[in-house]
């Protein structure tokens, strides 16, 4: 499932960034490119304007804005992420 395209604006020590990223791990991603907008803080500004959010993680799985941490593990338990994952890869 490395192919799939997954982007998370993320900060260092978010413990929800965290978190989403060891789910995606545990659900085959390999990689995941992250925008840390603790070291970019001009990309807070664009994560905003992509997303009408202000907190970190923002998850996107293709095109697909998935929202945050707790949004990523509801589409989990509802048995949706591992389809998602695999209409992107």
């Amino acid at each position: 499932m490395s192919a799939t395209k997954i982007l998370m604006y993320t900060t260092l020590q978010c413990p929800y960034c965290i978190r989403a990223k060891a789910l995606l791990k545990e659900r085959g991603v390999t990689e995941i490119e992250e925008i840390r907008i603790d070291e970019q803080p001009e990309q807070a500004a664009r994560m905003t304007e992509k997303t009408g959010r202000r907190t970190v993680p923002q998850i996107f799985i293709g095109s697909t804005h998935v929202g945050g941490c707790d949004d990523l593990i509801a589409l989990d338990r509802a048995g949706k992420l591992l389809p998602l994952l695999a209409e992107n890869t």
